[in-house]
């Protein structure tokens, strides 16, 4: 029997549920697409509970009908301002005789790294290590089976604000899905359009979305930094909006469809005047040049929340620019001659069956879900994590309570 798994991408401008099965070989074939514009959602956060889920809704039930089969639980990506990163060490002492790495003992650094302060209102999303070194031994990837007397771990620990996530998921559970796990976007995009060699190497990714541009670098195979910029498509067509008079959704229309950042490649010939629903007209080249500043400052805001200003060396293989506001005519030339690095568009893959409609850097995100899904089968459920934390914070207060803590 094969596994079902589900996604679901709750965007700024889209809400894009997929369905997929999980086959013997490891691959996922997609059965079913739920695509919906977005209600209630700003900066990739839920301002409207009552849209958002109506929204959620439509987008499952889309998806169900195309795959003939029912969402119960799905992985969840979660962007927005609200979420943080930091990179924190942990270590311990290998006490066997033997001194032999265990998965027990991975798990215990792995817990030391995590206790760092952490805001009542916040809480962690992920705890992902990104190199061991056991003893002298450094960037080790899998210490498990080696010997040694002292264990470190360098991790990526990543936080989100309690109110954003508890409002995204009631937002799924009210529709009565259950949350397999939640991930950051970023995180998820990575998984969809970045090859094995570019982790490996260095690289930036940006998914530039309808609400947020979400970063991400990766340097020897793992997580290096991550990013939430609140700029991305809506600021261009509000740029486009006030700039040339229109009202907001004819601005977003002109935008996908002739939109280009960069003009310098027009002829005079394409040098025209655009006419509009409502009686509007709007010359072609003032409309590029508009998306054109807007986009550059935003690529110019992507180098700015860098760890480190020596580019070559961080990322080596450059950028890869994803999301819907990647489709942008102009964009890879663009971002060559404005932040001056290796650049291309990256596109999901890793998938196959009715996949038609996500060959496209806006669905990264979504299919990267269903991806990152699969590589971690067997962990628990964001459900049961919940749960065992609640159970282990309420022990906690109730020894700090009877000790006078």
């Amino acid at each position: 029997m094969k596994k079902i798994i589900s996604a679901s991408d709750v965007g700024t401008t889209k809400i894009c549920t997929i369905i997929g099965s999980l086959d013997s070989g490891g691959n996922i074939q997609v059965l079913g697409v739920g695509l919906v514009p977005s209600h209630g959602m700003h900066k990739g956060m839920v301002v409207n509970v009552d849209e958002a889920r109506e929204s959620v809704a439509e987008s499952i039930r889309r998806a169900e009908q195309a795959s003939g089969l029912k969402v119960e639980s799905a992985y969840v990506g979660v962007t927005g301002r609200h979420v943080s990163s930091h990179n924190s060490h942990g270590v311990v002492a290998i006490p066997r005789n033997d001194r032999l790495v265990r998965h027990e003992d991975l798990k215990r650094v792995l817990s030391s790294a995590q206790q760092v302060n952490i805001p009542d209102d916040r809480k962690i999303l992920h705890a992902i290590p990104r190199s061991y070194a056991l003893d002298s031994q450094e960037r080790i990837k899998n210490p498990v089976g080696m010997h040694g007397f002292r264990l470190d771990v360098e991790t990526h620990i990543i936080t989100a604000a309690v109110s954003s996530i508890q409002n995204l998921v009631k937002c799924i559970r009210s529709v009565g899905v259950e949350i397999q796990d939640l991930i950051l976007e970023p995180l998820a995009s990575g998984e969809a359009v970045l090859t094995p060699e570019e982790r490996e190497v260095g690289v930036i990714l940006a998914d530039i979305g309808g609400g947020t541009t979400d970063i991400a670098v990766f340097k020897d195979g793992s997580i290096y930094h991550t990013s939430i910029i609140p700029v991305a498509g809506y600021q261009v067509t509000s740029d486009l909006s006030i700039g040339l008079g229109l009202p907001f959704e004819i601005a977003e229309a002109m935008k996908k469809k002739y939109g280009n950042v960069y003009p310098e490649v027009l002829t005079k010939n394409q040098d025209s005047t655009l006419s509009v629903e409502d009686g509007h007209s709007v010359s072609y080249r003032e409309l590029c040049n508009i998306i054109k500043v807007r986009i550059e400052e935003l690529l110019r805001l992507i180098l700015l929340e860098m760890p480190d200003s020596n580019y070559a060396s961080l990322a080596p293989s450059g950028i890869v620019l994803t999301g819907g506001s990647s489709n942008l005519d102009g964009l890879e030339a663009l971002a060559r001659q404005t932040i001056r690095i290796q650049t291309r568009i990256g596109e999901p893959m890793g998938v196959y069956g009715i996949t038609d409609i996500l060959h496209d850097p806006a669905h990264s995100t979504g299919v990267g879900l269903l991806l990152w899904g699969t590589k971690n089968q067997g962990r628990p459920t964001w459900e049961a994590q919940q749960k065992k934390s609640g159970v282990l914070n309420g022990f906690m207060t109730a020894l700090k309570k009877f000790f006078g803590v």
